[in-house]
């Protein structure tokens, strides 16, 4: 249960400016909006805040509505996109002068850079001096709106992460409203967007707490409903320094496809990145909405550890459905080897993937894992391979070759049965038998368990290897 329940109908938001990738930061913001809503039976928002218009880009906001939809997080409604609301924003701030809490600032951009350079020469903190707060003259000339915040006294926020955090309001701006050419601001639009969405819970990063004083101011102003703020610590490097993409600030896409992670893998990382409940780390959908409030977010920030996301992922691998893993390795393999793969193939990638995903942490491991199956005789031998395949080796394969062409039933455990009393007779241990009869194989050191490789490979394939293996051996030592 959780230990602050709403007093009214949950309604979160996530608001991604399409600048670039959906990043992992980005990421869990969206994850823990949507398992508050999910968690109270509510609503979860999406509003793309595209209203800087020279940096947002339609590629970016396809990027974030893919990595949105992949990772399991469906929004309610439609996407709002926010500069399609620009009207709707210049309205409040023409509101907000009428009554007062507004007002219009002609000072020029030169004489703004003046008044900045005198303030860093005073070493004092750069904001607006209010130099056309109280005039009342309208000269004939461009001007921009900014909200008359209040000068004296204090407030407070009362955040769900953070705990109650007060700021004097001396150290508030004037911050504009609406610009000269009357386009609405970041600030002005972000207001009014969870004003009119009626969002109830402001989750975010906490780089964003000081916004939400001076937004406060606003709200007020107008006399709209204060949301419950929640303001989550930045995630940083393992080094604990802020995260960037030598940490593994990448992309959401590039988590899928140059790392091959599961999105239940990153949600449940992302999950418990600053988030905990009980000892359990493995958490699956269902779990997570259950059990998830943000008082459980903690205040300090999370460090980011790329090889625990890989062993999450390990988990997720073992446990996902074969069927999709092969649809998920399917290409991976195709890319690598150049062809597609026929139907007979794809049965087979299915058959292998229970022993192929044992060892694997990634898709990309899986697909690896897999090409041996694929490739086209004589195979080629890696390094390692090759070394096993010494003459003393290529003696022991033929003999083993002997013993598997003798066996009449193809199973792992008629093949299991034989090559273990070859092994006892010769007294070697089963490992030694089995190297250089995974390198003719495989072409690697490294496979599923010796006798899924032959049963996945076949009577007839496997038996062609090895005499592909023999023969070629045997010339290039003449």
């Amino acid at each position: 249960m959780s230990a602050s329940i709403p007093t009214k109908p949950v309604v979160t938001r996530f608001a991604p400016s399409p600048t670039g990738y959906l990043h992992i930061g980005g990421a869990r913001t969206a994850l823990f909006n949507w398992l508050y809503a999910r968690h109270f039976g509510g609503t979860f928002l999406l509003r793309i805040e595209d209203t800087d218009r020279a940096r947002s880009t339609q590629g970016a906001i396809d990027a974030i509505l893919d990595g949105m939809k992949w990772l399991g997080l469906d929004w309610d409604g439609d996407a709002v996109f926010q500069f399609a609301r620009a009207a709707r924003h210049a309205e409040v701030a023409n509101t907000l002068l009428e009554n007062g809490h507004a007002y219009r600032c002609y000072a020029t951009t030169a004489e703004l850079e003046e008044m900045r350079a005198a303030q860093r020469a005073a070493k004092t903190p750069l904001r607006y001096d209010g130099r056309w707060r109280d005039c009342t003259d309208t000269p004939d000339l461009p001007f921009v709106i900014r909200l008359r915040a209040p000068q004296t006294g204090e407030v407070t926020i009362n955040d769900r992460v953070q705990g109650p955090v007060t700021v004097q309001n001396a150290e508030l701006d004037d911050f504009v409203l609406l610009r000269s050419d009357g386009t609405p601001t970041y600030m002005l639009s972000v207001v009014v967007d969870d004003n009119d969405m009626g969002v109830t819970h402001v989750i975010r990063g906490d780089d964003h707490l000081n916004n939400a004083f001076r937004q406060l101011v606003l709200i007020r102003a107008m006399g709209w409903d204060e949301p419950v703020y929640a303001h989550v610590p930045l995630i940083h490097g393992a080094d604990g320094a802020k995260l960037s993409k030598r940490h593994g600030a990448l992309g959401v896409e590039s988590y899928r496809d140059d790392l091959g992670i599961l999105p239940e893998a990153l949600s449940n990382y992302l999950l418990r990145l600053g988030w905990g409940s009980g000892d359990n780390e493995m958490l699956n959908q269902p779990q997570a909405i259950a059990l998830f409030d943000i008082d459980g977010v903690g205040r300090s920030p999370s460090r980011f550890d790329l090889k625990k996301l890989e062993n999450i992922n390990g988990h997720y691998l073992r446990e996902a459905d074969d069927v999709r893993l092969a649809d998920i390795a399917g290409p991976l393999v195709v890319a690598k080897n150049g062809r597609d793969l026929s139907a007979a193939e794809v049965a087979t990638l299915i058959a292998a993937i229970p022993s192929l995903k044992v060892r694997a942490k990634s898709t990309l491991a899986l697909a690896e894992g897999a090409l041996f199956l694929f490739e086209t005789r004589p195979l080629a031998l890696d390094a390692g391979a090759s070394a096993l395949l010494s003459a003393d080796g290529l003696v022991l394969l033929g003999n083993v070759r002997d013993v598997l062409g003798e066996c009449s039933e193809w199973t792992v455990t008629a093949l299991e049965d034989a090559v273990k009393r070859f092994a006892e007779e010769a007294g070697l241990g089963l490992g030694k038998v089995a190297q250089p009869l995974r390198a003719a194989l495989t072409g690697r050191t490294t496979s599923p368990g010796i006798f899924d490789v032959l049963v996945l490979l076949g009577r007839e394939e496997s038996l062609g290897r090895l005499d592909d293996c023999l023969t070629h051996s045997a010339a290039r030592a003449s």
